[in-house]
Order: structure tokens, then sequence, then C-alpha cells
């Protein structure tokens, strides 16, 4: 849900109003390298894409975590080949700059100084303390703000309205008091609202209203800033669950351990690792079900640290496994025509005879009992309501035990098939 223009930016209106300083350099182009100090997801790096974009600069970005000197001197001279060839100025971003030492701020004065950089640096210290002198005599220091409240929500009511870059396409239903919740969860922080926000709707699934449980749930499950080592983590949710669905053990171990040494709810993450093993691996290995649940009832009986090692083995297990989406694509598929067609009746045949009237009516009548049918199935006949016959939700995958269920399903269409050529 990054913005795309300055009008779709939320918040920092002392900067970006009308007639505002960095507003005017932005519309001018007379743009200048900058240092952005603000506390997480008040929109420094979503700001210095937008900067990038309206100025035609490349956009590259670094982070003072990662990288080095010679991680500098590269992105410095991929920039100088670039404005030489294409004639373009790059922006260079770094994130948490506070974290260069002097050796590594001074690697990039002279390019700040030649034009062969923009530079931006997005830091949550104080600049004055953290950076060169050197450095802040180059560029322009711009605070940013908290959100706050109102504007958290604009930010959670673009994203529901949003198909292509939010969660319009989920048709998720929150009411205002419910999004209220999420803004002051949130602390002013616009990327930790949209990743409860997210999360809620991971959990309720497609068009389901988000109740109170359900945010009760999201904010008091451990859905916080993990902020151990002075950085603050958002995305360690989305990040555990993407590395599971990636079939990266590793990964997925580092992020469960982040998590739950950061002071995350062990049950909370639980709850996420069952739904894992629905909605990414399925029925290509039923025994994960089985065995996130077991990790489950393994935390809530021995509690922490013991249980923890059942959920690391849950997640690594869950990781290896076989990956189909197969039973997530039915139910959202099932749950789709349910409520575009309303309620369909179930078909006499199948309908349940416990009065004599109930079998006058002929309740229960024609219906043929499957254990007495070669092979257990009753080839042809329908279960579904009066013209949905045919059907099908359910798409095995061609991995793990899917692969047999997918040929003894082929096997039945084909039985079907057979009954049918001989009725007519």
């Amino acid at each position: 849900m990054r913005p795309r223009t300055l009008d779709e930016f939320v918040g920092q209106s002392h900067l970006l109003g009308p007639a505002k300083p960095l507003r005017q350099a932005v519309e001018t182009g007379q743009l200048h390298s900058m240092v952005f100090w603000g506390p997480p997801g008040s929109g420094k790096t979503t700001l210095a894409h937008l900067l990038a974009e309206r100025s035609g600069a490349e956009f590259v970005a670094l982070s003072a975590v990662l990288a080095g000197v010679k991680d500098v001197r590269k992105a410095v001279e991929v920039a100088q080949q670039r404005q030489q060839v294409e004639g373009r100025q790059t922006l260079l971003f770094v994130d948490e700059v506070h974290r260069f030492n002097k050796a590594q701020q001074d690697a990039f004065l002279p390019y700040v100084e030649d034009g062969t950089l923009l530079f931006v640096g997005a830091t949550t210290e104080n600049p004055s303390f953290e950076l060169n002198n050197a450095l802040l005599s180059r560029a322009r220091t711009y605070v940013l703000k908290r959100l706050d409240e109102d504007s958290l929500v604009r930010v959670l009511e673009q994203a529901l309205q949003d198909a292509e870059r939010g969660l319009a396409a989920f048709a998720t239903r929150i009411d205002r008091a419910g999004l209220q919740q999420f803004a002051q969860a949130a602390d002013g922080d616009a990327r930790r609202a949209l990743t409860l926000l997210e999360i809620a709707t991971d959990l309720v699934g497609e068009g389901e209203p988000i109740d109170e449980a359900i945010i009760a749930e999201v904010i008091s499950g451990g859905v916080r800033q993990f902020d151990k080592g002075g950085e603050a983590f958002y995305d360690q949710i989305s990040a555990l669950h993407k590395s599971v669905r990636g079939s990266a053990p590793d990964a997925a171990l580092y992020w469960l351990v982040r998590m739950l040494d950061g002071g995350c709810d062990p049950l909370y993450v639980a709850r996420r690792v069952v739904r894992m093993a629905s909605e990414d691996i399925g029925n290509a290995d039923p025994r994960a079900l089985t065995l996130a649940l077991n990790a489950w009832d393994t935390q809530e009986r021995l509690g922490s640290p013991e249980g923890e090692l059942a959920l690391a083995q849950a997640v690594i297990y869950l990781a290896c496994a076989p990956k189909s989406n197969a039973v997530y694509m039915a139910y959202k598929a099932a749950l789709k025509d349910v409520r575009s067609r309303g309620s369909e009746e179930v078909p006499v045949h199948l309908r349940n005879a416990p009065t004599r009237l109930m079998k006058e009516l002929g309740y229960g009548q024609a219906y043929r009992y499957a254990h007495d049918e070669p092979e257990a199935y009753a080839a042809g006949e329908s279960y579904f309501p009066e013209g949905m016959q045919g059907t099908s939700y359910y798409q095995p995958v061609e991995r793990g035990l899917e692969i047999r269920i997918r040929e003894k399903l082929a096997h039945l269409r084909a039985l079907d098939e057979q009954a049918a050529g001989h009725d007519k």
C-alpha cells in the first residue's frame, strides 16, 4: 500500500501541505540532499520513493545495518555510469543512516557534493548526535511526526478500498470503531497498522467480518514491535508464513525465534502455524496439521521455554513438507458459490426421513448407499443441489499425497462417465 502520489501520502502536512517547504521543493524540481528524522512507520521510505519518482531519479536503497563502504562505492560507481550514459541522477536512500560509522558516512560525501548522488537518509535517532557535521551541513533535516489516530484510520481505509495494492479483493468488513482500535494499537506507526489489518483479514477469510474477538486476538496476540536490538520489526509474522510457504526451513526457524525472543506470545504463533498447515500444505501432507496441533498442545501443557521446541519442530516440518493450497482455494471457491447462489434446496434423495410423513413425501428415496455399490462408489450419483451438478472446487496438485488423491478422483470421474454412457 505504498502511496504513488503526494496526494495519496497521509500525514506530515507540516512538510507536504500547500506551500510547505518539502512540497515546494518537489513541485519545482529543486530537490536537495536531506535527512528524514522520525519514528518507525511515519513514511520516511515511502517519501523517498515519491521524491525519486517525481524527480525522475533512479531509486537505490541501502540499509546501514547490512551495507558497508564497499556497497556505498559500488552504488556510487553505478550512479556515475548512469549519469554519463543516461543523464539521470541517482537518489541514494540510506535506511537507518545513524548505523553508519564516520568512515562510511564520509564515503559518499564527495559524490553528494558533485551531484552524482541525491542523498536521502532515514533515521529514528537524533541526527545531531548520530551523523557527522560534514554530512549534516550538506543535507537538510526534515522532522517527520508520528501519525495521529485519524491519519492511521485513513491509511487503513485506503487499504480496504484498493483492489490492486490493498485488501479490497478480500471484501473485508470492519467498522470504523474496529479501525480505530487498530490505529490505537499501532501507536502512530502506519506500517504496523496495516500489518494488524492484514493479519486480521487473513484470520477471518474472504468476505468475513472482523469482529471484536478477532481484533482482540490480533492486538493482544503478541503482534507488537519487537525491538530487542533497537530495530523495529513489523512483518515478522508475514516473514515466517512466507518462509514456510517458500520451503525455507532455516529462514522460517529464524523468524520464529526472532518473534519468540522478542516477546511474542507462543500460543499466538501456534495458532498461526496451524493456519499455515491447512493453507499451504493441506492434503499434500495431512500429517502437517496433526503436528501443528500437537505443537500447540505441547506449548499449552509445558509453557515456555520447553514448549517452544515443539513449535520449532512444527515450523521446520511445515517448511520441508510438500506444498498445496488446493484446500484453501477450494474453500474460497465454495464460499463464493454459497454466498452468490443463496439457499439452494437439498435434493430429495439426500434428505433425512425420520418420520412417516417425510417418507411419504419421498425423502431419502432413490438414495444409493455407497457401501453397496462396486468400489463403494455410487457412480453417476449427484450430491449437489439442482443445477450444480459437475461443479468442481478441489483441484489436487501433483505433490505429496495429493498425487494419489488426484489419481483417485480421476478414476471416480471415469466411473461417472461410464455410468452416464450406460444411462443413454
